[in-house]
């Protein structure tokens, strides 16, 4: 504790490098951990006491801190977990901060709730309206007025009334908790052996203990049951719990199976919500009011004092990875803060990341497995087409096999999925007279056509356009035409072909999430036929009725020349495939593909996921990919391209010399240009063992800093090299 006098370190939430020293004015004792608000400059800051400073600084030139929040300190594995992310990830430290203090809302005292209760005394006028205010009120409980006018159909001024003769007496209540606490006893779920066999294994971990299970089940094996008995476990213990899932849209169904499981809704952390409910989490999550929570990867930095828990759904995902600000992983940063914490974690996944799987095979990681489907239902046949025999004619994209299967389950009652992740009507539009393309003017990327909202747009920057009616090259009307296929132009096709199905189109910018959420509860509810869907359906939902499953181009991901292609497209045709046939119908998966013989198509179609992750580990290892090594990029944007080059070479220059260390570039990122700004791309390659924070972070004080419009980002262990 620190008391009026000391000079404390304090560390405050903008992109600093470290803590500034500030006195304890008097009338005031901090502690580390407390949360505060420091003048910086001619502002108020929050900032955070870290202990005491390092250098000692004369009085004269230090100021006071100017406020004590009344709330509990940070927890000290979350302090350290600032530290280790700000070192790992090379972003200031006071970067890593501000992804904790995300609501200063929080940390206003909550204003309690109005409310009346009766006094005894009757007034001498009873109207019909106070007698149904009083006779709502016979219990003698207390009624916020919000629910006393809702209870008993009158004004607020009856009320005010009633108070003024003295028949009522108005208090001040607590405010209620933001979320009931979940009950783990409420209605546990009834596992069968495979599953009981899978939380031992996990349970075997201690409650109090850290420890990783890397729960790898076949998609429909039941994995969220087992898990959620593991949050159980958990509850009982007297810790809390944290689920991430990769999407917001898959948090309502989620939510409500948490519901039914514990008797009540879990907290929620996402983008969706407004600034008071987030106020209400983060103060929950600090002073434990909250014991279990549901949210997106910027959950992992809530300030929870005793986490025992942390879930990751799908943890093979992408979205895992933060790629604006400061670049984090979420699944390595929710291991690193379980360590810190002595808490357990669980990795779940139908396809398991490369990198999790082998943990798992060399024994860092439990391997809890699940091999097949809860309730007896069968996994998918998954058959590939071959599109040079069997393609569609010119101009569709439904291979005729592929249409037969679709019809066959229509005429069954039962619903059918086409798969194909590429957002809007066609992926470049260019003018048949001229041959001019429709290029983005700040992006080095087509203009994708858009048709229900009749626009072009940018999928990198959002940048949109009218379509427009003439070429504006040539100027001649009625010239351009859309080359390729987006999931809206499947949809037309799909209307021209199944006229009577019900149909509908399921993609992120094909609504609001409320509305998103909306449709997929429909589809589960049977009142849809035939689904049009990109990524956004491929994981995360139950539909009984889906019987077929058709990917339009299952070769898309395996055209870009990204090392970690062959896994990504595994895993997505996988959990897409993974959605036929999860009830009492067989299920079936078409993969439209001009690669049969591709690994990746032979492992899906024989289903030999072991061969697959067999053959993608001696790959790696081979090439000292992870998890056989380790990456880091550094991109280098400018307004220029001779500019941001010129930086790249000049930094390259002065990377030191270390045995085992490869530096590749500066080359053209392959988006070469992004909102106006000219991408150029190092990357550093090492062994596994070898310390890369460390060498970019001596690299990168010995070279020359950005100057100007340049701007340098470093992405340790990247998943995108776009």
């Amino acid at each position: 504790m620190y008391g009026p006098g000391d000079i404390v370190a304090v560390l405050v939430g903008v992109a600093v490098e470290g803590p500034y020293s500030y006195r304890v004015p008097r009338d005031m004792e901090v502690q580390r951990g407390s949360i505060v608000s420091v003048p910086l400059g001619p502002r108020l800051t929050l900032g955070v006491v870290w202990g005491l400073p390092k250098d000692q600084v004369g009085h004269n030139r230090l100021r006071d801190i100017s406020f004590s929040h009344d709330v509990p300190p940070l927890s000290e594995e979350l302090l350290k977990l600032v530290e280790w992310v700000a070192r790992y990830t090379l972003a200031a430290p006071g970067q890593v901060l501000r992804g904790v203090l995300r609501s200063p809302e929080a940390l206003d005292a909550p204003r309690p709730v109005i409310a009346y209760r009766r006094t005894g005394f009757e007034p001498d006028k009873l109207t019909p309206a106070r007698l149904r205010v009083l006779d709502t009120l016979i219990d003698d409980m207390a009624w916020p007025k919000a629910a006393l006018v809702g209870a008993s159909g009158v004004s607020t001024s009856v009320i005010d009334g009633l108070e003024k003769c003295g028949a009522l007496e108005k208090l001040e209540t607590p405010p209620p908790p933001v979320v009931m606490p979940p009950d783990p006893d409420a209605f546990p779920a009834k596992l069968n052996e495979e599953q009981q066999a899978a939380l031992d294994q996990i349970l075997a971990i201690d409650a109090n203990s850290f420890g990783v299970a890397l729960l790898d089940g076949v998609t429909g094996g039941g994995k969220t049951e087992v898990f959620f008995e593991a949050v159980a476990d958990t509850l009982r213990a007297g810790r809390q719990a944290l689920i991430l899932l990769p999407e917001i849209a898959l948090t309502n169904t989620f939510i409500d199976r948490f519901t039914k499981r514990f008797g009540t809704r879990p907290a929620e952390w996402h983008s969706d919500m407004t600034p008071v409910q987030r106020a209400k989490i983060w103060r929950g999550v600090l002073d434990g009011t909250v014991r279990a929570l549901v949210g997106a990867r910027s959950a992992l930095f809530l300030p929870f004092r005793e986490l025992g828990l942390l879930v990751l759904d799908e943890e093979h995902d992408g979205a895992y990875k933060q790629s604006e600000g400061f670049t984090y992983h979420a699944r390595d940063m929710a291991i690193v803060r379980a360590h810190l914490a002595n808490a357990r974690v669980i990795l779940s996944s139908a396809t398991p990341s490369v990198e999790s799987r082998n943990n798992a095979n060399t024994g860092r990681y439990a391997h809890v497995r699940l091999e097949s489907r809860f309730a007896a239902a069968a996994m998918p046949d998954i058959t590939a087409i071959d599109m040079r025999i069997d393609g569609p004619e010119k101009g569709q994209w439904i291979a005729p096999s592929l249409a037969r299967e679709v019809f066959g389950a229509l005429d069954r009652g039962e619903q059918a999925l086409l798969f194909l992740n590429r957002r809007g009507y066609a992926p470049l539009t260019l003018c048949n007279a001229c041959g001019h393309q429709y290029k983005c003017p700040d992006c080095s990327a087509w203009m994708v056509e858009h048709r229900f909202r009749g626009v072009l747009m940018c999928h990198h920057c959002g940048h949109e356009v009218r379509v427009p009616k003439v070429c504006r090259e040539c100027g001649q009307e009625d010239t351009l035409v859309a080359v390729g296929p987006g999931i809206e132009r499947v949809a037309e096709e799909a209307a021209a072909r199944f006229p009577d199905a019900r149909r509908v189109l399921l993609s992120t910018d094909m609504g609001s999430h409320s509305q998103l959420r909306e449709r997929f509860a429909e589809v589960e509810r049977g009142e849809f036929d035939l689904i049009i869907g990109t990524q956004l359906v491929s994981k995360g939902h139950h539909f009984e009725k889906l019987s077929v499953v058709g990917v339009l181009d299952a070769d898309l991901g395996l055209a870009h020349g990204d090392p970690r292609a062959a896994e990504k497209t595994f895993q997505i045709l996988t959990q897409v495939a993974g959605r036929a046939g999860r009830a009492s119908q067989h299920g079936k998966a078409f993969l439209q593909t001009y690669h049969p013989d591709h690994p990746v198509m032979k492992a899906m179609v024989s289903g030999d996921r072991e061969a697959f992750y067999a053959q993608e580990l001696l790959a790696r290892e081979a090439g000292g990919m992870p998890p056989f090594g380790r990456l880091a990029a550094l991109i280098v944007s400018a307004n220029e391209q001779p500019t941001a080059m010129a930086y790249a070479r000049t930094l390259l220059s002065c990377a030191p010399m270390a045995e085992g260390v490869r530096l590749f570039g500066p080359a053209d990122a392959p988006v070469a240009m992004i909102r106006g700004r000219h991408r150029v791309r190092l990357l550093a390659q090492a062994g596994k063992d070898f310390d890369l924070s460390g060498y970019v972070r001596f690299w990168l004080a010995s070279g020359e800093k950005p100057k100007g419009d340049i701007k340098l980002q470093v992405d340790i262990d990247p998943m995108s090299f776009m």
